[in-house]
């Protein structure tokens, strides 16, 4: 059986530590443990805003954001606040709060070995 891994990114390296704000996702396919292809895809994000406590100015809401990945099973961010969060898990996805480059934290997700720092989730 397939599973996607979608990996939140700004560089296309490093996993974003702030998910409304990252313009992409990389997307891994794994079967039987290995990553069989990746792809990166566009994700509708916010513009930066200076204090971020004057609302969520830019190009998507958090239910347009999953909307790329919707075939996706787990989801790894650097970082989220608590209405993305909650509605990546309404959505079905395994949330992975970490950080670090992307390919090494994919590694380490599927040997088991990737741990969720809740402490990721931010208060908007």
């Amino acid at each position: 059986m397939m599973q996607k891994i979608a990996v939140v990114t700004e560089n296309g390296r490093q996993i974003s530590s702030h998910f409304g704000m990252a313009p992409a996702y990389r997307v891994y396919s794994v079967e039987d443990g290995k990553v069989v292809a990746e792809e990166q895809r566009a994700k509708p994000y916010h513009t930066h805003h200076p204090d971020h406590n004057g609302g969520h100015e830019g190009h998507g809401l958090h239910e347009d954001m999953f909307a790329p990945i919707l075939d996706c099973q787990v989801l790894i961010c650097g970082g989220m606040g608590t209405p993305a969060y909650q509605k990546a898990l309404a959505a079905g996805l395994e949330v992975v709060l970490s950080g670090g480059e992307m390919r090494t934290a994919v590694d380490a997700f599927l040997l088991g070995r990737l741990d969720s720092d809740p402490r990721r989730i931010h208060q908007h």
